[in-house]
């Protein structure tokens, strides 16, 4: 599997839960295409519920609208799989929450539902801190089948909580 996420680290989730916790953060995930991986991967390490709030898996549209407070109008003009939406779904994540800090994802990860400008491998992210006013946006498109898709996605995530928390 190529990655080409920066900054990967194999201990990666625990760097993220530690920054969490000396900062008193709470983390919360949004996830469609990596179906949870984020948070199973913040969630393994022990004493992971100092920092991880929880998470919510919106494969469906309608989750992304009912839990994540995603607009029809965002999802009609720009698609699930857009900068709109992962901003909306990260700060919905934290107006449903306790959580101080979350991070949302959305993409394509193949085979199939690709089109001409959004082509398997692309993902949104999104990370939301509690008291800003707009999410940090991102755009990637990985290489790879499905799972080095998901994979990479998750390590990104990851690797954006990271950033987040050492600006803190």
């Amino acid at each position: 599997m190529t990655n080409n996420t920066p900054n990967h680290t194999p201990d990666l989730p625990r760097t993220v839960l530690e920054l969490a916790t000396k900062a008193g953060v709470k983390l919360m995930t949004a996830e469609s295409c990596t179906g949870g991986m984020v948070a199973a991967a913040l969630t393994t390490p022990a004493g992971s519920s100092s920092a991880m709030w929880g998470g919510v898996v919106a494969y469906a549209n309608d989750i992304k609208q009912q839990i994540l407070g995603v607009t029809a109008e965002d999802l009609h003009t720009h698609g699930a799989v857009s900068p709109q939406v992962a901003a909306a779904m990260a700060e919905g994540a934290i107006k449903n929450s306790t959580a101080t800090l979350a991070v949302s994802i959305s993409g394509i990860a193949g085979p199939g539902g690709a089109t001409s400008s959004k082509p398997v491998g692309h993902v949104e992210f999104a990370t939301f801190l509690k008291g800003d006013k707009t999410a940090q946006t991102d755009t990637k498109v990985f290489k790879g089948n499905r799972t080095e898709v998901r994979l990479q996605a998750t390590m990104h995530a990851l690797v954006l909580l990271k950033n987040r928390l050492e600006a803190l």
